[in-house]
């Protein structure tokens, strides 16, 4: 597995006219290693860039709890003192940890927050020409492992037992992080917005025009073209893939996307699109169908019926969850 969020898959489609005394106000910045858009609307400009001032603060809080590549961080503190003694974090941190650990337990280890520490031997620059070696594969993951990372909920504590482990949020992070600013703005009184985190989205209300927020999924194998456009509000997307990163080895494509059960990039999917209603679990489950590839992560899926998704294979045919419904969508690329 790695750090899922280095493009974008999803776009979002907006509207520029305001109505009802309502404005719409956009703004992008880099946040936790990556972009974020940030859409407010609200009744005026000024309430909306306000608002917009208190997402970028939100995010910065959990970025500075939870990044693994900031040294001062909780998180960061729990990797240093790996196999040497638990560490107390704040109850937002364990519990998210917590919720990273399921994800591995239903998975089988296809996602777990332990890859961080997962030898880089894989290159996706274009300078690798035959697949590392079985020994090489099996030792980059020996520091991996969900079963050996010990939750205090008493002390609220987080132990890795083994030196050398590293728990990252590269996976979660960005949709919690929407998750999180899209329930405060609702408590706020602002009534429609958007957080899109490298991908990772979590939208409320409408547009000032009082239809729904549009949300253009790319074809990943045109970058200027759509495969559809889906209608939504008061829900979550986000997307996991490859088609920008991955290397083609005697006429396999290996993904950047690598399972850390067992050191060997995904191979089957190029993209997976996943809607529902929280950005965080959409998050973990785009990851986690990647890995899985088709058949069992649409098996893992059925498991979430207020989850849908969209899967494009490597040869370009799209694959739908059954509960999935999108008109004028092709059924291959």
């Amino acid at each position: 597995m790695s750090v899922k969020h280095q493009f974008l898959f999803l776009f979002l489609i907006l509207c520029s006219f305001t109505s009802n005394s309502q404005v719409l106000r956009k703004r992008t910045t880099l946040l936790m290693g990556g972009r974020f858009d940030i859409t407010i609307v609200a009744k005026d400009s000024l309430t909306a860039e306000q608002n917009i001032d208190e997402v970028i603060t939100e995010i910065t809080r959990i970025e500075y709890l939870i990044s693994d590549w900031k040294p001062t961080t909780q998180i960061s503190e729990v990797n240093q003192n790996a196999g040497i003694r638990p560490v107390k974090v704040d109850r937002e941190v364990f519990e998210l940890t917590q919720r990273a650990i399921h994800f591995s337990e239903i998975t089988n280890g296809g996602f777990d927050i332990s890859f961080a520490a997962m030898d880089r031997i894989w290159k996706f620059d274009g300078s690798m020409t035959e697949i590392p070696s079985a020994e090489a594969i099996k030792k980059s993951v020996e520091k991996v492992g969900y079963k050996n990372i010990v939750l205090d909920s008493v002390q609220s504590t987080i132990f890795l037992k083994q030196k050398g482990m590293k728990i990252g949020f590269g996976a979660l992070g960005e949709g919690y992080a929407t998750d999180k600013c899209r329930k405060m703005m609702r408590a706020k009184g602002i009534e429609a917005g958007i957080i899109n985190g490298s991908g990772d989205m979590s939208t409320w209300g409408k547009q000032p025009n009082g239809k729904d927020w549009n949300i253009g999924i790319t074809n990943p194998f045109d970058n200027e073209k759509l495969i559809a456009v889906v209608p939504i509000s008061n829900g979550a997307v986000t997307t996991s893939g490859s088609y920008e990163k991955f290397v083609v080895l005697d006429g396999k494509r290996y993904s950047h996307i690598i399972n850390p059960a067992t050191g060997y990039p995904a191979t089957g999917l190029c993209s997976v699109t996943v809607f529902g209603p929280n950005a965080e679990t959409a998050n973990g489950l785009s990851t986690s169908l990647m890995v899985l590839g088709k058949k069992a992560g649409l098996e893992l899926l059925n498991n979430y019926p207020n989850y849908n998704c969209l899967m494009i294979t490597d040869n370009g045919k799209v694959v739908k969850s059954k509960n999935f419904r999108i008109k004028k969508l092709k059924s291959h690329l």
